[in-house]
């Protein structure tokens, strides 16, 4: 069965229509061409005449045009519209003009890389000529480096090894940094948060680098649809970067529905499971024949629903490759493998992260199915863009969840067709990462007196600290790196943690193998001792955590049940740095210190998901140093409600909040914490916080603290929607007792309503 039969037996099908809150065809475009450039080497053109392309899309001839006249600029194009050629054309075109020209690509994961090296590589050899492309990371062997050193013409690489491997031995590398006439970008709004903040400061380094060898290359960036694209790359790149925004290549009709699981218990507002509901949904699309994908938020998501939907499609010998988990933690060739298989169709349903989400080729899919909403409108539209790649009709399927934001989508689906997408938001200055990236950049070449990093302030003083702690020392008006460690080695670009734990399988007595890794912060909540380890479907036992090694011992074990673990957060104020006292409620931002810690976990049976019982987690507390807000509730609150009333209802709000922000920043939901403390030892009072949950703070909770009262405003609307009749885990979670929603709408109301 085809795609568009399939869709057409959906709608048929009152049992799933019942439960549609919105289906919208979004029709075919046409494509809008354009010429080749005039100076165009005559050879590109050929080749691509070769593939079926006789002209350029309009987005592609601007991108050529501002490349060639030595302009930086950034492609926001749909997935699939040919932002490939935006960058490969300009670069093989410089390099076939003058063979010195070098190229840096930089892809934010390995996969990508190599995705991308192997597409490059298919059209240098149609052209027949000597251009070298080669991926340069920590899979390359040890004897390639030299030879890509000395002769590569595109070094393509992700910003970890650029960070590790090439900026540090910049001398290894001088034919590139002499010769370097392009740098591009790829999907750049990946770099957000943390790793846009580290990766800013790496391209600050890199251009320091640049100039000391003489170039100034022109930096070409492609990203998917958000609100700030230009905004982004400019605070990124620190200079001007042009925009392309308008989209030149076709596209096939599309179908997006809005799912909503049926209510089952009308009295508790509880709704059936998304879990179930998007296998069944991924089922009926198996049975069908219809190559689809599902994206899952959680890891643990995705292990359930391989297990689920592998259970279905067993073949007498046990056999279920037709159904393929793919997310962060499995080991390079394993992922690899499963991108060939899905390029040649031997695989009919993907479950994954949006460790997929980003361009990586794996060919034609019909459909995809969202288990929950991704958290932005931006991600949304990127996961959809994985099915109907070749211009065909697809389908793509929203089932939400029970928490406050999917709910509001899934009942609002004019907010999310008609609302801009997310902005993305770094901060290159943030003390923690600039400081680390001086001691990186210091390494790599002196400072002069007087000589700074590019846009980053107060380098000066952050110098003469440095000094001062015996890091930097200052000598004829130069500050040289005189500390003994390697700086890079000490810095994980993507989080606050540099520790990777491996996942040991120890089934078999004489043969331990590492089936996987985690990193830091997720292994109290996933790879505790008893805690049950998914993998491709399969169950493991953790016999053993060590943290001292590093590493997590498990085995192979077939129980009907998983595990998830309860994580308990709490704050403490270190620093106050702004306070406004007359608004909706007092409120301040500053330092805290958040402690994590992991204290019980609960066995979950399959299918009916119903809790068997629980165990102890005895594992070291996290702590982290970052930013937060805080509102401290007025005295009036506490004299006119009992307080277990009161935080009844502020532990409601907490759940609301932690939902609705990530709707106004660009961020996921686990970049945010909020808690409510009933009586905060720093304020005294019943005190409602928001933090970042990374270290140092990127501004999402500074930002939060600009907006007063849009979140309590949202809240309410949300509050006052929701259809049960008094609380639900749609609105103020599963664990507010009787009477908290109608106290948080009061509550709410009377706060507002103040001027």
């Amino acid at each position: 069965m085809n795609v568009s039969e399939y869709i057409a037996r959906l709608k048929n099908s009152p049992s799933f229509m019942k439960n549609v809150t919105e289906w919208r065809v979004l029709p075919e475009r046409e494509a809008q061409y354009a010429e080749f450039p005039k100076g165009l080497d005559g050879r590109i053109p050929d080749t691509l005449a070769q593939r079926g392309i006789l002209r350029p899309y309009t987005h592609q001839r601007r991108a050529w045009d501002l490349a060639l006249e030595k302009r930086d600029f950034v492609v926001v194009t749909p997935t699939a519209s040919g932002k490939t050629l935006c960058y490969n054309v300009p670069v093989l075109d410089a390099i076939l003009k003058d063979a010195s020209s070098r190229a840096l690509y930089i892809f934010p994961t390995k996969a990508l890389s190599s995705d991308q090296v192997a597409e490059l590589y298919s059209m240098i050899e149609a052209m027949g000529v000597e251009i070298k492309a080669y991926t340069y990371d920590g899979d390359t062997p040890a004897s390639a480096r030299t030879a890509i050193r000395q002769a590569g013409h595109v070094v393509v690489t992700n910003p970890d090894m650029l960070h590790q491997g090439i900026l540090p031995h910049h001398a290894k590398w001088v034919k590139l940094f002499e010769n370097l006439r392009y740098v591009v970008i790829d999907e750049i709004h990946t770099y957000r948060g943390v790793f846009g903040s580290n990766l800013a400061n790496v391209l600050r380094r890199l251009k320091r680098i640049c100039a000391f060898y003489g170039s100034d290359p022109t930096f070409i960036c492609c990203s998917a649809t958000i609100a700030n694209p230009q905004e982004l790359a400019e605070r990124m790149l620190e200079r001007h970067v042009e925009l392309i925004a308008e989209n030149g290549a076709p596209a096939g009709k599309r179908n997006v529905v809005f799912y909503n699981p049926p209510v089952i218990n009308r009295q508790l507002g509880i709704r059936a499971g998304s879990i179930p509901e998007t296998r069944d949904i991924a089922a009926g699309l198996l049975q069908a024949g219809v190559q689809h994908i599902v994206f899952a938020k959680a890891r643990l998501t995705v292990e359930v629903l391989v297990r689920y939907l592998k259970d279905m499609v067993r073949d007498p010998l046990g056999n279920a490759g037709t159904v393929r988990g793919y997310r962060g933690g499995y080991l390079p060739t394993q992922r690899r493998e499963i991108e060939r298989e899905l390029r040649a169709g031997r695989i009919l349903s993907v479950i994954s992260t949006n460790a997929l989400e980003l361009g990586i080729d794996i060919g034609q899919l019909d459909a995809c199915v969202l288990c929950g909403y991704p958290g932005t409108i931006a991600s949304t539209w990127q996961q959809a863009g994985r099915a109907g790649r070749r211009g065909s009709e697809s389908l793509m399927i929203v089932v939400a969840s029970s928490n406050p934001l999917d709910q509001y989508i899934i009942n609002h689906p004019e907010y999310f067709f008609e609302q801009s997408p997310e902005r993305a938001l770094i901060n290159p200055d943030n003390l923690y990462i600039l400081l680390n990236h001086l001691k990186c950049a210091a390494y790599e070449l002196p400072f002069q007196d007087g000589e700074g990093l590019e846009g980053a302030e107060n380098v000066g003083e952050l110098l003469e600290y440095l000094e001062e702690q015996n890091i930097l020392r200052h000598v004829a008006g130069r500050y040289y790196w005189m500390a003994e460690e390697f700086p890079q080695a000490g810095i994980n670009l993507r989080s606050a943690s540099d520790q990777n734990f491996l996942i040991v399988d120890i089934t078999d007595p004489k043969k331990h193998r590492v089936i996987g890794e985690m990193d830091r912060f997720t292994v109290p909540m996933l790879l505790h001792q008893y805690a049950i380890y998914m993998h491709e479907g399969r169950q493991y036992q953790v016999e053993k955590l060590d943290f001292e090694e590093k590493k997590g011992y498990v085995r192979r074990v077939d129980v009907g049940y998983y595990t998830d673990a309860d994580l308990t957060t709490s704050l403490k104020v270190l620093d106050e740095f702004e306070t406004v006292a007359t608004s909706l409620l007092p409120r301040a931002r500053g330092e805290v210190l958040m402690s994590s810690i992991v204290t019980l976990f609960k066995k979950i049976r399959f299918d009916t998901h119903e809790n068997l019982g629980w165990g102890p987690v005895t594992l070291p507390e996290l702590e982290m140093h970052t930013t937060a807000c805080w509102w401290t509730l007025p005295d009036w609150l506490e004299r006119d409600y009992e307080r277990e009333r009161l935080t009844n209802a502020m532990v409601g709000l907490a759940h609301l909040m932690r939902h609705i922000a990530p709707m106004f920043l660009m961020c996921a939901a686990q970049d945010i914490r909020v808690v409510y403390h009933v009586r905060d030892p720093y304020t005294g009072k019943p005190t409602l916080f928001l933090c970042d949950s990374t270290p140092g703070g990127i501004g999402l909770s500074e930002r939060v603290f600009e907006m007063d009262r849009e979140l309590f405003a949202r809240a309410r609307e949300m509050l006052a929607e929701c259809p049960c009749p008094d609380g639900c885990p749609s609105c103020v979670g599963a664990t507010v007792g009787e009477g908290g929603k109608g106290t948080l709408l009061e509550v709410l109301n009377r706060l507002l309503e103040n001027p």
